[in-house]
């Protein structure tokens, strides 16, 4: 059967003009098999083949030689085939760049002739060109192929990684109450929870983590921060490279609001607390009513 939105292997049945036409289930002769109607994108139609277009038929090509092709749909919503392989087929799913955007929607680039369209209902957000989305592909209820940024359905959830197992995933959405939303590998469903983003990450960005605690439905919950031992060590450093930017003199405490801590060092209130008891242990710093100073040697 032939399958819209993934390459298959066809045989090519007839030359024509503008190209060849593919197809499966032929005699000898290159013809349709008489009276022979398959079931094709929720229609029937007498099985005559399908258009590959003369500009990308292979030189030397004849009857009854094999070729394999993606197929999609031309903007007359005919299908037609192509030997170029976009990105992603349909059910795959990864990174496109916005190619054009308007109130209906936005057209990604692909790797086609004729972009992927993104409907305006499902994007997380209004879309702008040259943008980096994460997203997956489907068929719509028209039968056309689509992107979707609502990955999640996507997702699964039975990853072999366990608790403390270091992943690479696309961070794909970014909720400021809830955290930062990641597709591991590209399949499994992973959560950095907003107590540990970092300040500076952004959806479509590949990213490390550490698998802090698989959760009871197999979901992935993750951390951008090393063990908190050898988190401490990095943190320490950061901060006393800050208070050297300050010219030595950092203006707030440990005791300071959260949210202007994390704003200035992009630590949590508690890892700004470790990291400050770090240098101070190490006599490096010695903490004021309204500041951190650092001790000089």
């Amino acid at each position: 059967m032939l399958e819209l939105g993934k390459k298959q292997t066809l045989k090519v049945l007839r030359k024509r003009e503008n190209g060849v036409y593919l197809g499966e289930g032929r005699d000898a002769g290159g013809e349709p098999e008489s009276g022979k109607w398959q079931k094709l994108q929720g229609k029937k139609e007498l099985e005559t083949g399908v258009l590959l277009p003369r500009r990308q038929v292979p030189e030397g090509i004849e009857v009854g030689d094999e070729l394999e092709v993606f197929l999609y749909k031309d903007s007359e919503d005919r299908l037609i085939a192509t030997t170029a392989a976009p990105f992603l087929c349909m059910g795959e799913l990864g990174i496109l760049t916005v190619a054009e955007a308007g109130d209906i929607g936005a057209f990604l680039n692909w790797g086609l002739e004729r972009d992927l369209f993104l409907p305006f209902r499902e994007q997380k957000w209004k879309v702008k060109k040259g943008e980096q989305v994460f997203v997956a592909v489907y068929l719509d209820k028209s039968k056309r192929l689509c992107a979707t940024m609502k990955v999640d359905q996507y997702l699964k959830s039975d990853s072999p990684y366990r608790k403390d197992g270091q992943v690479t995933g696309i961070l794909y959405e970014i909720n400021r109450e809830l955290g930062g939303f990641v597709a591991v590998d590209s399949q499994y469903f992973g959560m950095i929870p907003v107590a540990e983003l970092d300040r500076d990450l952004r959806p479509a960005i590949q990213i490390e983590a550490r698998v802090s605690r698989v959760r009871s439905d197999g979901k992935l919950v993750l951390s951008s921060r090393k063990k908190a031992y050898k988190q401490m060590n990095m943190d320490a450093e950061a901060v006393y490279s800050l208070i050297e930017d300050y010219g030595g003199k950092l203006p707030f405490t440990d005791k300071s609001d959260s949210d202007l801590i994390r704003l200035e060092t992009g630590l949590s209130k508690n890892a700004f607390k470790r990291a400050v008891g770090r240098l101070l242990k190490e006599g490096k710093i010695q903490i004021n009513t309204d500041s951190i100073e650092q001790i000089r040697r």
